[in-house]
């Protein structure tokens, strides 16, 4: 029986993960994060070609620590804004 694998998309992702750091953190960290699960539940599955494992691996994780870093820098910068805000009007 021949299986064929789908091809891995560990380029792509790992460019995602490099361009949430250079142009847009929520929008291309998410893509990366989020196509980066899928591919990797897919080659443990067996469906998909792992010799892009690497690749997906450090797509997702680049993508990941952008969105959860730029998630906390907005609610640091709401909160010291707000602050000063609710500060002012008094």
């Amino acid at each position: 029986m021949d299986q064929r694998l789908a091809a891995h998309r560990g380029a792509m992702i790992l460019v995602f993960g490099i361009l949430s750091w250079l142009l847009c953190p929520i929008v291309f960290g998410i893509m990366a994060w989020v196509m980066g699960n899928g591919d990797l539940r897919e080659m443990d599955a067996g469906r998909m070609d792992p010799s892009g494992r690497g690749l997906t691996e450090a797509g997702r994780i680049l993508g990941m620590v952008n969105v959860i870093l730029s998630a906390v820098a907005l609610v640091f910068y709401l909160l010291v804004f707000g602050v000063a805000v609710v500060g002012n009007t008094r």
